[in-house]
């Protein structure tokens, strides 16, 4: 609190944020909170910011040349986003022409496209699934050694993901990825069975420090949507110890050496393998709400303080446990916690955003959201 005063009472600085959808809502109330004048880059369509922002600036989020351009007009102090990948390298285009706080462009171009991280972690040795990227249906024909996961190499929130165990699955999920990637890009990597975890670190002139370790539970095969987030993974000290070893070297074989990041493990029977990283923090609520309910940290004003070049150093201040469940038709049963939430004083958040209820393959499908803070994992 003591912070917030203090930075509210400087000469009102100004802070650009790429996109302005709901992702967003969180670090733009964040920066407004702190006192800063706030300048929102995105579509009309699902900006939900435009009220709240200073300026609202109708341009698609990769237009990072007529972004830099405004930027530099209003004379921003800095620049960030958080839970978008494809924002990513807009901000650190911008950061690194305007000589303030960033990744470099070519570090998040890496971190934004998997095949580019893949090939970054191999020739660093970061352990990661074996890999192959290719861009029609008639490239995979060859294909052996199923079963695949295939991915648009430059989407998420699981948009184009299945899981396939033979030629015709194999076609099929391919031409879906390719239609659904930007640049028609399709990575056919080896199914690495294991664990799913996430892991979020902050990041300051290339010095990286862990924040959390998240628990993940998700749809399976064929789509792998997420269904649950639990804070702190339940894992050893030495786990942990261990996991985050292996993110350092990732983050440092990408080039991220500012800001917020998310990594996403499987933990094998040979140890953490990496799926991928992320140059910025988890969505799902992971970043902007369970790190600080779980150990005190404000990660949303740590990722601003870094953009400004006024960052310090995180330290827990809490130990507890936090996690969100979402609403979708294979998870109707939380229907009943909507309806009774006065019997469960741990939900700090519910909201219903689609009254419908729908069969999952992405993120998007869900229609709502409970998010907990208790001693220890809420199960419901």
């Amino acid at each position: 609190m003591q912070r917030n005063t203090v930075i509210s009472k400087r000469s009102r600085k100004k802070l650009a944020v790429i996109g302005a959808s709901y992702l967003q809502l969180p670090l733009v109330r964040k920066a407004k909170e702190l006192g800063l004048e706030v300048h929102c880059f995105a579509w009309e369509d699902g900006a939900v910011c435009k009220p709240e922002a200073d300026g609202f600036y109708p341009l698609s989020v990769v237009e990072k040349r007529r972004i830099l351009e405004e930027c530099r007009r209003i004379g921003i102090d800095g620049i960030c986003t958080i839970a978008s990948d494809v924002a990513a390298p807009t901000v650190a285009f911008v950061a690194e022409s305007m000589g303030l706080p960033g990744n470099s462009y070519e570090s998040a171009l890496r971190a934004n496209n998997k095949f580019r991280m893949r090939n970054a972690f191999r020739q660093a040795g970061v352990p990661c699934p074996q890999y192959r990227m290719i861009h029609t249906v008639e490239e995979s024909d060859g294909m052996e050694n199923f079963p695949f996961i295939v991915k648009p190499s430059d989407r998420s929130g699981s948009k184009g993901v299945s899981l396939v165990h033979n030629r015709e699955e194999l076609r099929k999920a391919v031409a879906e990825a390719v239609s659904a990637s930007f640049q028609g890009e399709v990575m056919v990597e080896e199914y690495v069975e294991g664990r799913e975890i996430s892991v979020e670190f902050i990041s300051c002139r290339g010095k990286h420090y862990p924040l959390q370790i998240t628990d993940k539970v998700t749809t399976g095969a064929p789509h792998f949507v997420e269904l649950e987030h639990h804070q702190p993974a339940q894992l050893t000290a030495g786990e942990c110890k261990d996991i985050y070893a292996v993110t350092v070297r990732a983050l440092d074989a990408l080039g991220i050496t500012d800001g917020a990041s998310h990594t996403e493990f499987k933990l094998t029977a040979k140890g953490p393998v990496i799926i991928e990283t992320g140059g910025r923090m988890g969505g799902d609520f992971i970043g902007s709400d369970l790190v600080q309910l779980s150990t005190g940290y404000d990660f949303l004003k740590g990722v601003i303080e870094m953009a400004l070049g006024e960052f310090e150093e995180p330290h827990q201040t809490l130990e507890t446990c936090s996690g969100v469940y979402f609403l979708c038709e294979e998870r109707k049963a939380l229907w009943s916690v909507f309806d009774h939430l006065e019997d469960y004083p741990q939900i700090v958040r519910a909201e219903i955003t689609d009254p419908v209820l729908k069969p999952i393959s992405c993120s998007a499908d869900r229609s709502g959201y409970l998010i907990y803070q208790d001693k220890q994992k809420l199960i419901l």
